[in-house]
């Protein structure tokens, strides 16, 4: 290996696993995070890899496109999915974890690793040398400057959100009731506040009334994603929009009535201990004052004492097909790279898999070893797709899904479809795999 060192830029989920990746493989690294010394709208502490939206790392089923991710993860020795599931709480089928525990976590593998450099510093100018950006979804404003005018293009952007947090001691725990859908996982491993038709129909009416925190005017014509929409949006599509999303009745039974609730409001834990939940699906742009309001009318949480209020806050991204290479290189500048949600992929799991690839191909590259991308029927491969081919129309994140895996090659009932994507991918991944060891031999 190459004694010079990599630059990389975020101490986000992608940029942690890109420097542990590239240090697992013997290359120095110098890794920036401007926290504490400038903080975001959205961020709390000064943490690497803190998870400011949900605390779930979405479904860990692996007949699901995200389980499958997951397992691919876990497969190519992803710190960040390592981390999760040492600090996972019960969330069902999905892998949602401790917030703190996980973030001290990454953040301990960063600082204890010797060929990180961990420097706490804002980054307003492009360091020289082999560089990766993953600055994720809020960088500064002076380095979006800077990467706008190198890449001749202006960011697009959209909403992201986030859902209060609550203090457990403060839910009614004679109202709430104790089941996952469908019983799965534990299948008690959330808490349920069921609403009836009144109940529901009250909720919508003064949820519409709400007063909304003010659009600046650089967010004007910013777009909500469409994964992500806060409870006001959805509302507004539809008096039963939420009864047909976050507040789904189905697969639940209220022990006090030994029916299906007419709408509920979840709750997950934020930590193993359970002490703090959070409202699941309940990201908001409402003013502070009235989430008070609004959020004490959910039968249950009357009183709840709220440690997080929820929020939205503007995302970045820039133009991938545009601008990128495979290897998520800037065409005009390949000694740069980007990594996570930067590329336009959303999510937390698609961008630590961005970060470990890109990585990847560095490690690579230091070998002088040509390293053929994931095959397109896996998740890593499909992912990496949305960015790399020409599109029509506008670019626009998205989380993995199986319309972006190539079709089936043989007909499939429906019921099968997502374990025949399953099975295919596993077997493609591990074949991809062992080409991969040949090439970083030392590495994996």
């Amino acid at each position: 290996m190459s004694a010079q060192f990599v630059t990389v830029v975020g101490g986000g989920l992608a940029g942690c696993e890109a420097a542990w990746q590239l240090a697992r493989g013997g290359v120095s690294v110098i890794l920036y995070e401007m926290r504490p010394e400038r903080s975001t709208e959205a961020h709390q502490t000064d943490r690497l890899a803190e998870l400011v939206c949900s605390n779930s790392f979405r479904s860990d089923n692996p007949h699901n496109a995200i389980g499958i991710l997951h397992r691919e993860l876990r497969q190519c020795g992803s710190l960040i999915l390592q981390a999760a599931d040492e600090h996972a709480v019960p969330a069902g089928d999905a892998l949602a974890v401790d917030r703190v525990g996980f973030a001290e976590c990454v953040t301990g593998a960063m600082n204890d690793h010797p060929l990180i450099e961990l420097r706490r510093d804002e980054v307003t100018d492009l360091p020289d040398g082999p560089l990766i950006l993953a600055t994720g979804p809020l960088t500064s404003p002076a380095l979006s400057d800077v990467i706008v005018a190198l890449t001749g293009k202006s960011h697009l952007a959209f909403f992201d959100a986030i859902a209060p947090i609550i203090d457990a001691d403060s839910i009614d725990q004679s109202i709430v009731f104790a089941q996952s859908r469908y019983d799965k996982g534990g299948g008690d491993d959330y808490l349920n506040c069921p609403m009836d038709k009144d109940m529901y129909t009250r909720f919508i009416t003064e949820l519409l009334k709400a007063e909304l925190v003010p659009l600046k005017d650089f967010e004007q014509d910013v777009k909500h994603f469409p994964g992500c929409l806060p409870i006001e949006v959805m509302v507004r599509q539809g008096v039963d929009t939420l009864r047909y999303g976050p507040m789904k009745p189905v697969g639940l039974t209220d022990p006090n009535t030994q029916a299906q609730p007419y709408a509920v409001v979840q709750l997950r834990k934020e930590n193993r201990a359970g002490t703090a939940y959070n409202l699941v699906g309940f990201q908001t742009k409402m003013k502070y004052g009235e989430q008070l309001r609004v959020l004490r009318m959910i039968p249950g949480l009357e009183h709840v004492v709220f440690h997080r209020m929820g929020s939205v806050h503007r995302n970045t991204f820039i133009e991938s097909p545009a601008l990128l290479d495979p290897w998520m290189r800037l065409k005009t500048q390949p000694r740069i790279r980007f990594a996570g949600q930067i590329t336009g992929v959303e999510g937390y799991v698609e961008s630590t898999a961005c970060g470990l690839l890109v990585a990847w191909s560095v490690l690579a590259e230091r070998l002088e070893k040509s390293l053929d991308g994931p095959p397109k029927d896996t998740a890593l491969g499909a992912m990496m797709g949305h960015l790399r081919e020409s599109y029509t129309g506008k670019f626009q994140p998205q989380n993995i899904n199986f319309g972006l895996f190539p079709p089936l090659e043989q007909r499939t009932p429906k019921k099968e479809r997502k374990r025949a994507y399953s099975v295919r991918a596993s077997s493609s991944i591990e074949q991809w795999l062992i080409g991969v060891d040949d090439i970083l031999s030392n590495f994996l």
